[in-house]
């Protein structure tokens, strides 16, 4: 055994020593004195910290979900407000803190599931840490609860799609109208199927089920609610997390875009920002992925003038980012970029006029790296809102303000 001292928490959430080299332990926080195996691995915590905690559900250390159910709350939003200022301090920028919105407990709308056939049985759950071997949850203290019991007639679909060989995703969304579920990776559609996977979304109450490609029953519109629109997303369409992780971005870009008569929003989605944003000023959402866009473009039309104008733009912002002549006339643009950031994007943006830029980053390292351009180019950037939607888990997302 050898015992070693927890110096910080890295920003996967696993506690770090030095010792030869960077010791990395999960489960353990700064200061504590822990034993590990010969193998590496933590035995026993010594001297714990004043920040531990008991963890909220059984499964914490087992299922992959969550790495710091084991720490305070306190602590927990100190730490990820730090993951955002490291990544900015690496780019030499100073960081204003705007606070930090952390959704509750069992308040996740959204979850993936994984399915499979084995000689026991049908096993559904999550992922254990770092491997694909799958575990059965008996609780869990982050998903909404109707979102939970739904795994019954996950165990079903699963015993219908799965090999003996293979593991099916299963995306299940919470609508108004009850449980959005996406098969994924399953068998390929057989008519002798159709009879059998009507009946069990029929007998669960599915608002939608869709295998594979297909949507196989629709008993009623899977609506999400976005400002004064509703919207129903295309199956598997991405969404925010948590309705309160959703507000508090919502409010923090309205804040941003102010009186702003003429907006743009980048990487729209399904209109988590342009839908909102229209109770205001026209839009011009761009998107490069179809259905999203179609359902953003159709919940607009639907929602009986209460919205402004809100025009839809097709394109890869990746290959073809919209060019700084593209935004004249404009008074602001929301980006809401994936994990890689917007290079390209962002290039533009600094040969543009446009005064006010909401930016919104689900990746602190990336969002530094289009920020330090931002700012090179003659921005300042407000105080940064963080955003913990992902609670216990290491992601961490922000929006934040910058102006000319």
């Amino acid at each position: 055994m050898e015992q070693i001292t927890i110096d910080r928490l890295g920003h996967q959430g696993d506690g770090v020593a030095q010792g030869r080299g960077e010791v990395f332990v999960p489960y353990t926080l700064p200061g504590e004195v822990v034993e590990l195996t010969a193998e590496g691995d933590l035995h026993a915590v010594l001297q714990p910290s004043e920040q531990r905690i008991t963890p909220v559900c059984k499964h914490f250390g087992t299922c992959g979900g969550c790495a710091v159910q084991h720490a305070s709350d306190a602590f927990v939003a100190e730490w990820k407000v730090n993951v955002v200022r490291r990544a900015l301090s690496a780019r030499g920028i100073d960081m204003k803190v705007g606070g930090i919105a952390t959704s509750p407990p069992r308040s996740r709308r959204r979850a993936v599931f994984g399915g499979r056939r084995t000689r026991k049985g049908i096993t559904v759950g999550f992922h254990q840490r770092g491997s694909n071997t799958l575990i059965a949850i008996e609780e869990c203290a982050v998903i909404d609860p109707k979102i939970f019991a739904a795994i019954p007639v996950l165990e079903e679909l699963t015993a219908i799609g799965a090999s003996r060989t293979a593991a099916i995703r299963l995306s299940v969304t919470l609508s108004a109208a009850g449980l959005d579920v996406l098969v994924e990776e399953a068998r390929e559609l057989e008519p002798t199927m159709l009879p059998q996977l009507a009946e069990i979304a029929g007998r669960h109450d599915l608002a939608r089920l869709t295998w594979n490609d297909e949507v196989i029953v629709n008993a009623s519109p899977p609506m999400q609610r976005m400002g004064k629109a509703r919207i129903v997303p295309s199956p598997g369409a991405f969404l925010q997390a948590t309705p309160h992780g959703q507000a508090a971005l919502v409010a923090t870009v309205k804040q941003a875009v102010g009186n702003a008569s003429r907006v743009i929003d980048l990487f729209a989605g399904c209109g988590t920002f342009a839908l909102p944003l229209a109770e205001q000023a026209e839009v011009l959402a761009v998107e490069n992925d179809g259905p999203m866009l179609a359902a953003l473009d159709l919940a607009w039309r639907r929602t009986d003038g209460a919205l402004h104008r809100i025009t839809t733009d097709r394109r890869d912002l990746f290959r073809r980012p919209l060019l700084a002549s593209e935004m004249k006339g404009y008074d602001a643009v929301v980006i809401d970029p994936p994990r890689v950031g917007a290079a390209a994007q962002v290039q533009e943006l600094t040969l543009s006029a446009v005064p006010v830029i909401a930016f919104v980053s689900c990746n602190p390292v990336t969002f530094a790296r289009d920020a330090e351009v931002l700012i090179k180019a003659g921005y300042r950037m407000g105080p940064v809102r963080v955003i913990d939607q992902f609670r216990w888990s290491p992601h961490v997302e922000l929006a934040v303000t910058f102006t000319r």
